[in-house]
């Protein structure tokens, strides 16, 4: 596997302020997330799974949807992992002889082993898929790292987070047609850049306290992914200040591969001024461009 080329920081590492160094030793630990040998960079195939029985590319059996949950047919000699359990044709099976997972939350999956691949089985705009991850992916395998604006501490801003009333939903489109995505914004944050006042819906973030806002800029399609990028915050869930690093603004999966189903932004949080910090463009979709 390559090494990852280092993001555009215009000193050695041995010369960075304490604030360059913690920005690069976050970037090089995000780095390590984003090479995981089932992570989205090793996804092979992206399968929707519909009502008609189908073998798919990269896992065993045939695959089908039935009350709101998938069913799975194993032929002799194949088997699926499930928590270090194998599955297989002669055990777990239902009156039809099959397995059944589900019914899987939106947003949600179940993670099964075959071989030295990954089944990601998920639910993602209301619809089944099925995605193979496997370490030998060409995408993965000649990753070259992710170029990044060298951090400046100009770009760290101060704001607020306002939480609305009560949560809205917001329906926002995919990196893929077709599906679209529900979320309950809690709130927004609002900030003023290079003289503007700027505010951004946000959604709940991975962890307990955290908000991420996803967005484009003047940036985008330029230097930066032309989709989204993404940025954590954490604020009180109640209001008040927080700060945003938009040096620590970050490309969704879709910025690598088609095979991700990426939420865009809403409309709103399209920033009129260029965010000249965080992710850039990955050289694996500036060489397919």
């Amino acid at each position: 596997m390559s090494t990852a080329a280092p993001a555009d920081t215009s000193k050695p590492a041995t010369s960075q302020t304490p604030f360059e160094s913690a920005w690069t030793h976050w970037h090089d630990a995000h780095e390590i997330l984003r090479r995981d040998p089932h992570g989205f960079l090793a996804v092979t195939d992206l399968h929707w799974i519909t009502t008609e029985a189908a073998a798919l590319a990269g896992a065993p059996g045939t695959w089908r949807l039935a009350d709101d949950a998938v069913h799975v047919t194993l032929g002799a000699g194949e088997s699926l992992l499930r928590d270090g359990v194998e599955l297989n044709a002669a055990k777990n099976l239902n009156a039809e002889g099959e397995l059944v997972f589900g019914p899987i939350a939106e947003r949600d999956g179940i993670n099964l082993g075959h071989g030295n691949s990954v089944l990601e089985l998920a639910k993602r705009g209301g619809e089944y898929i099925l995605r193979p991850r496997n370490p030998s992916n060409a995408l993965l395998r000649n990753y070259q790292g992710t170029p990044a604006f060298a951090p400046t501490e100009s770009l760290v801003l101060a704001a607020q987070y306002v939480p609305f009333r009560q949560p809205r939903e917001t329906t926002v489109g995919a990196a893929v047609e077709g599906i679209s995505h529900v979320y309950q914004a809690p709130g927004k944050v609002t900030f003023t850049f290079d003289g503007a006042e700027l505010a951004l819906t946000a959604f709940n973030g991975s962890a307990p306290g955290t908000f991420q806002v996803l967005f484009t800029d003047e940036t985008s399609g330029i230097s930066t992914y032309a989709a989204n990028r993404t940025l954590t915050f954490v604020a009180p869930e109640n209001g008040g200040p927080t700060t945003l690093d938009f040096n620590r603004a970050v490309n969704l999966p879709c910025a690598y591969t088609d095979l991700a189903t990426c939420p865009l932004p809403p409309a709103e949080n399209h920033l009129p001024v260029a965010i000249t910090a965080g992710e850039k463009i990955p050289f694996e979709r500036k060489a397919a461009q």
